[in-house]
């Protein structure tokens, strides 16, 4: 009788036992089951946010692109318009000149040489600042953030991680060069060493 009350009492604490695993193992595998839906979640909401950012870095080059273009198509324009004022102002002066020649006044070559000389420096002169327009607008459209100079400390920072180290050098050394924000220039530095 007393083997078997210890049978039972065995028997009862083997069940509480096989019990007790079987809920740790309940509980575990729901945790894991959570974890792994959390993870899901995350990882979702991590490519739709790279996504975004990436379609939102695309909108803003395709705009600067264009604006690009629009721009270098106005200072073409303007660079032939020019050429053609200058060609036909050298034109007027020439025959004016020839006829001047013509009629024996000798010092109105060495004027023609002088206006000659004037009006080609003039058109070098605005030949070299319409290309050097085109080559700023052309770098205003490859930086890294389209509108930087709109943008505040917050909306600059939030869009440093997408970026290369060669991009966060190129931001880091112009905003040195120009407002120097000390919190900007933290978080330059603070993503450089991140990623080194």
């Amino acid at each position: 009788m007393v083997d078997r009350g210890k049978a039972r009492d065995v028997n009862e604490a083997a069940r509480r036992s096989a019990e007790s695993l079987a809920e740790s193992y309940r509980v575990v595998y729901a945790q894991a089951a959570e974890s792994g839906e959390r993870q899901q979640r995350l990882a979702q909401e991590f490519s739709e946010l790279v996504a975004n950012n990436l379609k939102e870095q695309a909108e803003g080059s395709r705009s600067s692109a264009q604006r690009l273009s629009e721009q270098a198509d106005r200072q073409q324009e303007a660079g032939g318009a020019l050429a053609k004022e200058s060609i036909g102002a050298y034109m007027d002066f020439l025959d004016s000149t020839f006829s001047q020649y013509r009629a024996g006044a000798m010092a109105s070559g060495q004027i023609a040489a002088g206006v000659v000389g004037a009006v080609g420096e003039a058109t070098a002169r605005t030949m070299e600042a319409a290309t050097e327009g085109a080559q700023r607008t052309a770098e205003t459209a490859t930086f890294p953030i389209a509108g930087y100079d709109e943008l505040n400390v917050e909306e600059i920072s939030e869009r440093i991680d997408a970026l290369t180290d060669e991009q966060v050098r190129r931001l880091r050394d112009y905003e040195g060069a120009n407002e120097n924000r000390k919190t900007l220039m933290e978080r330059f530095e603070s993503r450089l060493r991140a990623s080194s």
